[in-house]
């Protein structure tokens, strides 16, 4: 130890290392714990763990990356101990219609103060997006009613961005402060699916239509940049990589072939060159996620035609170089099928890329993608409804009214899943009509919304 290594090789060195290794290494002497300290060591092993930190500094505030990632980590410890009685639960009861989609504009939890607050876009049957902070309990903002009802939305937290698309075919980014749109695009036919990437390029907007067309749009000018049609059917799902290197695009029909897009070749289309992708052998994908520890990893949820039993894929995608050009593999590394006497799932979550949590019935399990049953959790009366799942947390929810959270733990040779905390609905009007139809969550907040015949709250 008393030879002291040039610095930029040790850095390297370090780059391999988790937490707790990078921890040890920074008391063998001075040197090491300065070299240890680099800011850019724990920005990625933030990248490793949270997707919403890519490439943005800005959900820092004032904090460096190491007291970030130990700040993150403390919220989640907290989370995973919590009881029903250490909520705060607040009801909205405003008129808000049938609400729709809901999506985190905060981030996990930090504002681009860095302030620990939690902030959602909620876009409704009248026509409305608006923002509410969790904590409070309040309406932050709202925008004025749109022409044509808003069938889907998603955020960009880093840009704190809000993107919605209507039936119209418009497309409009938001910041969530001003009344008035940044910038809108008009693209033909219904959309089904908007994705936002990030990337070293800059930020962009991904857009599938019925006309299985992606159109690439600069985020917030809204411009367009390329335009590619990749089925002759309608594009259900778009899911671009935790890396921003892949897109994911799908449809539902059931002789249809999955595609896997080069981004960087969407982002920055060659004249005359088609963008690079590649269709994976698997007709009748159902669900599909990204492995947010492992960004080249793609695990398919599919049935069969024959059987209608499910089945899972995991595939892991390369890019070679080969003198002028770049060729993209697809290794299909496992795959599996459910027994025949399990129900078949509707959801999905993955943890680092050799775990697939699903429902099945009342029950949610955890199977490694080789088809090794883990873990069999029953924390609900009825049928699972809805599952929610980010690299960290699962919410699931059932017909009974009730909410469970788990939370993903790495010791030992497998991640497992934690069971934390049973939550169930509180409110004091619910009749048989009212069900928790959707729920997300961060490290510090559960929103939940309640669906009734008339009108709904969260």
């Amino acid at each position: 130890m008393e030879t002291q290594f040039p610095e930029v090789p040790l850095l390297r060195i370090f780059s391999f290392l988790d937490v707790y290794s990078l921890l040890q290494v920074s008391q063998v002497n001075r040197y090491w714990n300065e070299i240890a300290q680099t800011d850019s060591l724990w920005r990625n092993l933030c990248l490793r763990k949270w997707r919403f930190c890519d490439f943005s500094d800005q959900c820092l505030g004032t904090k460096t990356w190491k007291q970030f990632f130990f700040s993150q980590t403390k919220q989640e410890r907290r989370m995973a101990l919590a009881q029903p009685e250490d909520f705060n639960y607040k009801e909205v009861t405003a008129n808000l219609g049938l609400l729709g989609t809901m999506a985190y504009l905060s981030g996990s939890g930090h504002t681009m103060t860095g302030q620990e607050k939690s902030i959602i876009c909620i876009v409704s049957s009248k026509r409305v997006l608006s923002t509410w902070d969790v904590q409070k309990g309040i309406m932050i903002w709202s925008s004025p009613v749109q022409d044509e009802s808003i069938m889907n939305l998603t955020t960009l937290p880093q840009l704190y961005l809000a993107f919605t698309i209507d039936f119209g075919g418009i497309i409009k980014v938001w910041n969530c402060q001003d009344r008035d749109a940044l910038a809108t695009f008009a693209i033909p036919k219904a959309n089904f699916s908007l994705e936002p990437c990030l990337t070293k390029y800059g930020a962009f907007l991904m857009v599938g239509n019925s006309e299985g067309d992606i159109y690439t749009l600069t985020v917030p000018e809204l411009r367009s940049v390329s335009t590619v049609n990749a089925f002759t059917y309608s594009i259900d799902f778009l899911h671009a990589s935790p890396d921003r290197n892949w897109l994911f695009a799908c449809g539902t029909y059931q002789h249809i072939l999955p595609r896997v897009f080069f981004t960087k070749s969407l982002l920055r289309p060659l004249e005359d060159k088609a963008p690079l992708s590649l269709s994976l052998p698997l007709s009748s994908c159902y669900k599909a996620c990204w492995a947010p520890r492992r960004p080249d990893r793609l695990i398919l949820m599919f049935r069969r035609d024959s059987s209608k039993k499910t089945g899972f894929t995991t595939f892991d995608l390369t890019a070679v170089k080969n003198g002028d050009r770049i060729v993209i593999q697809a290794n299909q590394i496992a795959s599996f099928m459910l027994p025949a006497h399990m129900e078949n799932p509707i959801w999905m979550g993955v943890s680092d890329g050799n775990m697939i949590a699903f429902d099945s019935g009342p029950y949610l399990f955890v199977f490694t993608i080789n088809g090794l049953l883990l873990q069999r959790f029953q924390s609900h009366r009825k049928n699972i409804d809805n599952l929610w799942a980010d690299p960290v947390h699962i919410l699931t929810t059932s017909t009974d009214d009730s909410l469970h959270l788990y939370m993903w733990e790495e010791e030992g040779r497998y991640p497992y899943l934690r069971s934390c905390c049973h939550l169930v609905q509180m409110a004091s009007d619910m009749t048989p009509s009212c069900y928790v139809s959707k729920s997300i969550c961060d490290n510090m907040s559960i929103v939940c919304v309640v669906s009734k015949l008339r009108g709904s709250s969260n």
